[in-house]
């Protein structure tokens, strides 16, 4: 989790809801899916689709973000940009995204799970709180989710459209990029990558449990998604703004073809002199942010959630 983009107290994963199992078993036939994932492998899957899920849904309007961040312009010139481009540019680089996050949730929610179990395991007795357990699975999780960066890389390249004469499909600019520059060009950006990442992911889990506890008792598995959608997202959109500064320095970051590799904060600084020294222009972008993080997390959220209990 730009974006990505999880906890203060030592709650839990929520578990499927009973009243939507039969038994405390799968809703599926026989188990079905279900048994073949196992109780590890099922985190997986379910992350994954839902994070393609929400790809699918929320790309158009990842691209109108990128030009505001990437050029400060308002959202309204961003649209027209887009409008120029054409129909047939407008999922230009969903790919790279849908790879990366579909991988990378799926790493987020998969990973939580192994490494807090095992964690947990190994701390036994030894007085090591919940708490600190449950935020270092949190953190490994988002730092794992890091080596994906190249994704993000490619994504942000074929969504310039500096570099749509340049740059064809996403096999394209990662033959070309491997080629031309070497491996390491394909992390561009992984520091705010890495910043980001890691303590989103502790926010994430570790406030989805107590605010789900203060919504209002579902009865029904609507109610369930509602209150998951509502849950996952008010932290995405909360996690969005807040980590917004880092999420600019990376795309400005990424967006550049070979030549030195910055220091996150004279990219920062760079940035922050084009736009005036305005806190306001260094957000712009950041309330189209809030709502797009509102949708996808909620999405991905309550997909997940929504998952875990069918199968």
């Amino acid at each position: 989790m730009a974006v990505t983009t999880m906890d203060p107290e030592p709650a839990r994963t929520p578990q499927p809801q009973a009243s939507l199992s039969k038994g405390g078993s799968s809703l599926l036939p026989g188990g079905g899916l279900g048994a073949w994932l196992g109780p590890q492998g099922k985190h997986y899957a379910c992350g994954s689709i839902a994070a393609f899920t929400n790809i699918v849904v929320t790309f158009p309007i990842q691209k109108v973000l990128f030009r505001q961040q990437l050029h400060g312009v308002l959202a309204t010139e961003a649209v027209r940009q887009l409008q120029r481009d054409g129909l047939r540019n407008l999922y230009r680089g969903l790919l790279p995204p849908l790879l990366q996050k579909s991988t990378t949730v799926a790493i987020m929610f998969g990973l939580y799970e192994d490494f807090s179990r095992v964690l947990l395991d190994r701390a036994g007795n030894s007085g090591m709180p919940e708490l600190a357990t449950r935020s270092f699975a949190a953190a490994l999780a988002g730092t794992t989710e890091a080596i994906l960066t190249p994704f993000e890389r490619v994504q942000t390249l074929l969504q310039d459209h500096r570099h749509h004469g340049r740059f064809n499909n996403t096999a394209h600019t990662f033959r070309t990029l491997l080629t031309e520059y070497g491996v390491r060009e394909c992390y561009r950006g992984l520091v705010p990558v890495l910043l980001r990442n890691g303590p989103s992911n502790i926010l994430f889990f570790g406030l989805r449990g107590p605010i789900k506890e203060q919504l209002p008792q579902a009865t029904s598995r609507a109610g369930h998604m509602v209150n998951d959608f509502v849950c996952g997202g008010v932290l995405g959109a909360a996690l969005g703004i807040m980590f917004y500064p880092l999420n600019v320095v990376k795309s400005r970051a990424q967006s550049q073809v070979g030549g030195a590799f910055r220091p996150c904060g004279e990219v920062l600084l760079t940035v922050w002199r084009e736009r005036g020294g305005s806190l306001a222009m260094l957000f712009r972008g950041a309330h189209l942010n809030y709502h797009r993080s509102l949708l996808s997390w909620g999405i991905i959220n309550a997909t997940y959630e929504l998952l875990l209990k069918v199968i």
